[in-house]
């Protein structure tokens, strides 16, 4: 692993072979000059997600260092789930909170319908035309066991495709949508709030399979087995096929990163050079893991040919 050191007194280590680093000497809560801003930022193109530990942050601080990196934005209304009082940039993930806003055992219920063990990993808010550039999540509780998270570097996993590969996937789009690799049945009255709901106000977006970055130039891989829904202008077999393909590839354990969360913890990653999978080894355990999000407002991906996310359904996401 490789330490460097900066001029602004930061340190970035990196922590796996292709992705992630940790960042430590700054202080999170303090006004941040721009030239550490600028280095924190570097360290996030450069190694895809970068890690912080022991950052008190409040609610408040939290969204300000947000915005150092570009206005904020969420998902409308209701749809943003559940957000601290006085806070609306910021989505909570808490599994006890969401028992009360969808009922016991939600996330339970549609794991056990994952139509794949891949069926996690996801870049955040694909179905919206323009999504998050970053996301930021802070750790407030969290187990003394389970529950880490693990990212993949989505550019490494482009350049790891067979050239001939490389060609076919970067002329294709695709489309995303939510609940995509989970099986709703008709038959089952939940599923069934989810399908009318989905159905009367969807959100559906066609991005290019490969995206050009638009600040490093790099390609990367984008597509994820929990938004992608199909490669548009092939047959369900032949797009099933091929993005079960990409799917097993870019989740490979070389391009991957794995984070052990502390309280305090804070994991900053470009969404547009990766796919994370949330923890399931901890939702049968009586602990808390309380964590706090805020994400970049970000901009339709552009792919190699040129072509650019188009809006199927929904609305654009919004500054905040």
């Amino acid at each position: 692993m490789s330490t460097t050191t900066h001029s602004t007194g930061i340190g970035v280590q990196q922590v796996a072979g292709r992705i992630g680093a940790e960042i430590s000497g700054v202080d999170l809560r303090e006004e941040l000059d721009d030239t550490t801003v600028a280095e924190i930022w570097k360290a996030v193109l450069t190694h895809r997600v970068v890690f912080f530990r022991g950052q008190q942050l409040s609610h408040a601080e939290h969204i300000a260092f947000g915005r150092r990196f570009g206005d904020l934005t969420r998902r409308p209304g209701k749809k943003h789930g559940v957000a601290p009082e006085g806070f609306p940039e910021i989505l909570t993930v808490d599994p006890k909170a969401d028992v009360e806003r969808y009922g016991k055992n939600f996330e339970e219920h549609f794991r056990r319908k994952w139509v794949s063990a891949l069926a996690g990993w996801h870049s955040d808010l694909t179905q919206a035309v323009n999504p998050p550039n970053a996301s930021i999540l802070r750790a407030e509780r969290t187990p003394a066991f389970g529950g880490d998270t693990q990212w993949t570097n989505t550019v490494a996993a482009y350049e790891g495709l067979s050239r001939p590969l490389r060609d076919l996937v970067d002329s294709l789009q695709a489309e995303h949508a939510f609940f995509n690799a989970v099986h709703l049945r008709y038959s089952d009255e939940r599923d069934r709030a989810i399908l009318k709901g989905y159905c009367e106000n969807p959100e559906v977006a066609v991005h290019p399979v490969v995206r050009v970055h638009p600040e490093t130039g790099e390609k990367a891989l984008f597509v994820s087995p929990g938004s992608t829904t199909r490669i548009v202008g092939f047959s369900e077999v032949e797009s099933r096929h091929v993005l079960d393909l990409l799917f097993q590839h870019l989740t490979s354990a070389e391009y991957t990163a794995r984070f052990r969360w502390e309280p305090g913890s804070i994991a900053f990653w470009d969404n547009r050079s990766t796919c994370h999978f949330a923890p399931t080894d901890f939702a049968h355990l009586d602990v808390d893991r309380v964590m706090h999000r805020v994400t970049v407002l970000g901009e339709p991906a552009v792919g190699p040919d040129g072509f650019t996310s188009e809006l199927v359904a929904g609305e654009p996401m919004q500054a905040w």
